[in-house]
């Protein structure tokens, strides 16, 4: 039986277990049908071109886990925040952890998005935002038919959240190979501010899945600064699919950080729907191997007078293949905007590949677009400078890597964020910097 098959079976039984009167009980019924229709994207697809998924389609995956394990938290400490605090919410092989989380209920709502399904007081939100920016491509409405946990959040007008918000899904490796897809909802109200980090990590070399969708509603002069930190092991595989879509003034960054994982799939779609909104999409990749990470990017100008900017680094050592697949959609109403787009990759080893497609596709005629890429590899004139002035041959690519994504980094707001980050790039280089970071 194939995968799409066990699916579709497996949707029969879960149904079975849920209550009928579910909000979204049709919406996952429309959901699994889209699914059944169109199966599992391929490289014919356009979106899809330069990634694959046959290979990971040939593992039988638990579709759901059955095996209970507890985690202490001495064994996953290092993959939190723990220099700050920080509203946590944790799943445990696509269980909600109570133990290692802090949710909240006052002034504002960090729990659970099953929670928020199943319960009246809920419901106007859920029935206004849940699954309206998701479009209807396949992988997305898998998710959205098995859509039953992961996180909601939602910060209601005026309101600045005191402490950042983590959200990390955990695999254990309980069974041999499994799937998990956690649904995330975040809804930040007018003139709101959220920060909010998320990670997805393996704790384990057994073949994992992941098949992940996030819809993010900024209102009226909103900020969210999201971090999505990839850096999982070898054996894990994710594909995120984010939505964002902002109202007037409203202020949205997606900053992704793509280090680990045998393929990372990352779709992000921005739909400026008010005047003056403002999206920042920034990405850094370093990776080697064999591993794969593809970033799909969309932002959708709808309305007129706002900015979007777009800057992506890529490292790529030894066998490793980079995607990048930007587009930059101008409505004929979208009038005097500023859109920027650029994609720069570095080739450390002969045999690592990036396939770059920037793309513009514009109908307004007052608007200022710029869209670009570089592949190239270090500059043996700054090597040899560095060489020149005592600095061995391996610090001395450390630091030209470092300091070409070192620009995006400035970026991220939360300066413990921050250094662990650079940690882990110094990591993925593969030397102990001589300063601090």
């Amino acid at each position: 039986m194939s995968l799409k098959d066990k699916l579709v079976s497996s949707y029969i039984a879960f149904e079975d277990h849920l209550e009928d009167d579910s909000p979204i009980h049709d919406l996952r019924n429309d959901a699994i049908k889209v699914f059944e229709e169109k199966g599992f994207p391929s490289k014919k697809e356009e979106a899809w071109k330069y990634t694959s998924l046959n290979a990971l389609l040939k593992n039988d995956y638990s579709v759901f886990p059955s095996n209970k394990s507890s985690l202490e938290l001495k064994d996953v400490r290092k993959y939190f925040l723990h220099e700050i605090d920080t509203y946590k919410l944790v799943f445990v092989d696509g269980v909600y952890n109570s133990f290692l989380s802090e949710t909240t209920h006052d002034s504002l709502d960090v729990c659970l998005l099953s929670s928020a399904l199943n319960k009246t007081k809920y419901k106007a939100v859920i029935d206004a935002y849940f699954n309206k920016t998701a479009v209807k491509e396949s992988l997305t409405s898998l998710n959205t038919a098995f859509a039953k946990e992961g996180a909601y959040i939602h910060i209601p007008k005026n309101k600045e959240v005191e402490k950042p918000i983590e959200i990390i899904n955990f695999s254990t490796g309980s069974e041999a190979a499994v799937l998990l897809q956690p649904r995330n909802l975040v809804v930040v109200g007018e003139n709101a501010h959220v920060q909010i980090i998320e990670r997805h990590q393996s704790l384990n070399g057994n073949q994992v899945l992941t098949n992940s969708v996030t819809e993010i509603f900024a209102e009226k002069r909103a900020y969210v600064d999201f971090y999505k930190i990839q850096n999982d092991a070898h054996t894990a595989s994710l594909i995120d699919s984010t939505y964002v879509s902002q109202e007037q003034e409203s202020h949205c960054r997606v900053h992704t950080f793509s280090f680990g994982g045998k393929l990372t799939r990352n779709n992000l779609n921005f739909y400026q729907k008010g005047e003056r909104c403002d999206s920042t999409l920034n990405g850094i990749t370093i990776i080697e191997g064999k591993q794969h990470v593809d970033h799909n990017t969309l932002v959708h100008h709808i309305a007129p007078n706002c900015e979007s900017h777009q800057d992506y680094k890529g490292i790529f050592d030894e066998n490793a293949t980079g995607v990048f697949n930007g587009k930059v959609y101008v409505e004929k109403d979208a009038q005097k905007l500023d859109a920027f787009q650029q994609n720069n990759n570095i080739l450390v080893s002969d045999k690592a590949s990036i396939n770059s497609k920037p793309q513009l596709e514009i109908f307004a005629d007052d608007v200022r677009c710029s869209h670009g890429c570089t592949i190239g590899q270090l500059d043996e004139d700054a090597m040899f400078y560095l060489q020149s002035r005592g600095i061995g041959k391996k610090e001395a690519r450390a630091l030209l890597m470092y300091a070409f994504a070192n620009n995006v980094l400035e970026g991220v707001k939360i300066p413990e964020l921050k250094a662990r980050i650079n940690k882990l790039i110094a990591n993925k280089i593969g030397v102990s910097l001589g300063f601090a970071l």
